[in-house]
């Protein structure tokens, strides 16, 4: 079904630490004109430059998505990127005053709460759906993932993660725009293994990491004295490992919540392709990297 394009109602502001660089952002989100699509704006520069959030401009996909142009940078877009899909917005401004988007409770839920409340703006224009000449698959050799992209009478995407882990098992996902977005995908929070986060603290990323803001799977068996190292990096008194294999910081909203934020991931990278894609995207194993080359090969390929 053809749809016309939408924006937001009004202005919404949102302020937090980034995940990985733990720098404190104000962030307004801001309604845009007729086929500007998405762009991100520094306002704590000179010049107030934009960055459009195309494929061509990612810089950096290590655990998040970065897209940079010149001197401006605007990390860990993903979640933003993918509840303006979820949601169904086509054009949107959105300003940072610091380097990186807040990363609030670890999903699209803040954003997509806020603009829920008011509803959306029909532009009066049709969107602009991509249609997909001929299929496209995008592979990594070394970790077994892949994104294949077939061409559709509209958008959908079907997942598949498995990180041979025995807590989490293989999990699975599935968007259309008829899915209920919101309930289903965009409360789903990022999550990270135990036996990561202080290499990831060691290499200078989730800096901004508490548990407010991330599940935590416990692969392996831990000791008292690792629980407690844990616990002082995130200034807490006690941590401990629930039956089913998770820190007790946050309770699951689905057993397969992990799962459903690596398709709340995919969709906010392949938003970077530009728009709506007239496609089927299948993906085992996705990541921002693979992602993101995936959406950057279609821009090719459309060129």
């Amino acid at each position: 079904m053809r749809r016309n394009q939408h924006t937001i109602k009004k202005f919404y502001y949102f302020e937090g630490k980034g995940l990985h660089t733990g720098t404190y952002s104000h962030m307004k989100l801001m309604p845009a004109g007729p086929d500007e699509g998405i762009r991100f704006r520094r306002t704590d520069l000179r010049s107030k430059p934009v960055i459009e959030a195309v494929a061509e401009n990612v810089s950096n996909t290590a655990r998040s998505t970065t897209i940079s142009r010149d001197e401006a940078v605007a990390v860990t877009i993903e979640h933003i990127m993918s509840a303006l899909t979820g949601l169904g917005v086509d054009n949107a401004v959105i300003e940072l005053d610091n380097i990186e988007v807040p990363i609030l409770d670890g999903s699209a839920r803040p954003y997509v709460e806020a603009i829920m409340k008011d509803g959306l703006v029909d532009q009066g224009v049709p969107r602009k759906y991509i249609d997909i000449p001929q299929s496209l698959e995008i592979r990594d050799d070394r970790t077994g993932s892949w994104v294949r992209i077939e061409p559709a009478a509209g958008p959908s995407a079907d997942i598949t993660v498995d990180f041979g882990s025995k807590i989490l098992g293989i999990q699975s996902a599935h968007w259309d725009e008829n899915v209920d977005y919101p309930a289903e995908i965009g409360v789903c929070r990022t999550f990270c293994f135990f036996h990561e986060i202080e290499y990831l603290f060691r290499n200078n990323l989730i800096k901004g990491g508490d548990v407010d803001n991330a599940i935590v799977v416990v692969e392996h068996p831990v000791a008292p004295e690792q629980l407690s190292s844990i616990a002082r990096l995130f200034a807490l008194p006690e941590l401990t490992v629930t039956n089913e294999g998770y820190l007790n910081n946050l309770q699951l909203h689905f057993p397969d919540e992990c799962g459903r934020h690596k398709m709340l991931d995919l969709l906010g990278d392949m938003r970077l392709s530009g728009g709506y894609l007239n496609a089927r995207i299948t993906a085992y194993k996705p990541g921002h990297t693979i992602n993101t080359k995936a959406a950057k090969a279609l821009r090719a390929l459309l060129k």
